[in-house]
């Protein structure tokens, strides 16, 4: 039985500090890329997941594509993406991802994904041919894919992180204490082993770690030391924000100066790039990590 989070009133009333205020997307780049995504029939994690950083982003004229439809088969309690099951997956829809990346120009992709756990192969076959696609129409183009978590099975992992990508990333998302209340159908040591998989046939690989969720120092840097054992090589570390009232609260704001000394931390425990601050999102800045 999944515990629903419990929102209290305090928490609902709780300001943002100045240092998580964003700018509102605008701009000639913007509102290209807000065309291609709506003429594609595309989703985009940067709206699902209420992204601050959308904005610069796609104001750069880039952006991170969901595949697989935008309802997840999971349930986790810090994320603004749709839970249900989903509709049935678009066979096309990998040639028309890769026709928006390129008519958008970009040098680097990152491309996300719902989880699909009622699918036999959690949609690798998808996964597979969105990147092929990609590279053959922009050959150019460097890619991450952020993988969910496939269940330890790994024949599916393998398909998904085969297709040429640079960078694969796959989130822990918190620490291993608030798994039961954030991530209440993943488990910590499973996505520590699929990174640990993913380095192992040969890829570059990534994490992403939301803080103000009540873990502590001393968990954070755990964490840290249990990424460098498997394989991670880069860490990005930033602030949950509350999605909506039905979603769990946050614990705390951390500052900006606790951030810079994460990011010191991780590089001094053996992670080779840590982007850390408080508006760092997993594929904030993404194309800085694929030569890491």
């Amino acid at each position: 039985m999944i515990e629903l989070p419990v929102i209290s009133e305090e928490a609902t009333k709780r300001k943002k500090p100045d240092w998580l205020r964003v700018k509102l997307p605008i701009g000639k780049e913007y509102a290209k890329v807000r065309k291609l995504v709506d003429e594609h029939k595309l989703h985009t994690i940067c709206e699902s997941g209420n992204c601050p950083n959308m904005g610069e982003c796609w104001g750069a004229g880039t952006a991170t594509f969901m595949i697989l439809g935008n309802v997840c088969t999971r349930s986790c309690s810090f994320c603004a993406v749709a839970t249900g099951r989903p509709p049935e997956y678009d066979e096309d829809e990998p040639r028309r991802v890769a026709e928006a990346i390129r008519l958008m120009g970009v040098k680097h992709a990152v491309l996300t994904s719902v989880n699909r756990d009622e699918l036999k192969d959690r949609g690798a076959e998808i996964w597979y041919q969105t990147v092929v696609k990609t590279k053959e129409l922009s050959p150019e183009t460097t890619i991450e894919t952020l993988i969910p978590d496939v269940k330890s099975n790994w024949d599916a992992l393998y398909r998904m992180i085969s297709a040429g990508q640079e960078v694969v990333s796959h989130n822990m998302e918190t620490v291993e204490s608030l798994y039961r209340r954030v991530r209440p159908q993943a488990k910590y040591n499973r996505s520590l082993e699929q990174i640990k998989l993913t380095k192992e046939y040969g890829k570059r690989t990534k994490t992403g770690i939301m803080l103000g969720l009540g873990e502590t120092k001393e968990e954070v840097y755990k964490a840290m030391d249990d990424l460098v054992a498997h394989g991670c090589d880069i860490l990005t570390l930033g602030q949950y924000l509350q999605p909506t009232k039905m979603h769990i609260e946050v614990a705390e704001f951390i500052h900006p100066d606790l951030f810079d000394h994460y990011h010191e931390e991780g590089l001094r425990r053996g992670l080779k790039y840590v982007e850390s601050g408080p508006l760092v999102r997993s594929s904030y800045h993404a194309e800085r990590h694929v030569n890491v």
